[in-house]
């Protein structure tokens, strides 16, 4: 079974390139829905992170509100890194625990972890291959204000706290340039496939 991580900036297109990916026949994971999953009352995550944070981070219904949470972690690296502490080794197990379930299922599977962070944490060494999606700093700004609503000012903050592109494109050992036509994304990943498919294994 292949492992490969999939990273990029904020609104680089790593969802759109691993969307490709699982289309084309890869087994796709999103970090992020592990993170929502273990924050759930219940998740392996839950109760660390209220009790850290206090019961201020919850919403009417007990479930994390996520935005208060990231209001109180935003520009704190102290407090980004005690969240992260509590979130990250509970989302790796579950990463772990669902690749061995591929891997025990499909031996010669390709299986890709989309997650925004991997370099920056050092999760991308758990992996046999890294792919960077990439884009101009001006369409990471439009898409982000398109995508999530933000004011350009927000997102210029959100980028300026971010590990630079050029600076990820070091651990890559392939780039995805998002910033043409969709069509030419999906050419890119479809390139991609067939290398990774025939890559021992």
């Amino acid at each position: 079974m292949l492992r490969v991580g999939l990273t990029g900036g904020l609104a680089t297109g790593k969802s759109f390139v691993g969307k490709c990916l699982s289309d084309l026949g890869c087994h796709l994971l999103k970090a992020d829905d592990l993170g929502h999953q273990v924050m759930q009352p219940g998740g392996s995550a839950f109760a660390g992170v209220v009790e850290a944070f206090g019961e201020g981070v919850l919403d009417d219904t007990g479930h994390i509100d996520r935005r208060a949470l990231g209001s109180l972690v935003f520009g704190q690296p102290d407090a980004l890194e005690k969240l992260n502490k509590l979130v990250h080794p509970a989302v790796i197990a579950l990463e772990e625990e669902w690749m061995h379930g591929i891997a025990a299922r499909h031996p010669r599977a390709i299986v890709v972890v989309e997650a925004a962070i991997l370099i920056e944490t050092g999760s991308y060494q758990r992996f046999d291959k890294l792919v960077l999606t990439v884009c101009s700093d001006e369409q990471q700004i439009e898409r982000a204000i398109k995508r999530d609503g933000l004011s350009r000012a927000e997102v210029l903050e959100r980028l300026q706290r971010q590990m630079p592109l050029e600076e990820k494109r070091k651990y890559a050992d392939y780039v995805i340039d998002t910033s043409g036509e969709k069509e030419m994304t999906l050419v890119q990943s479809s390139r991609l496939y067939a290398v990774l498919r025939g890559l021992p294994q």
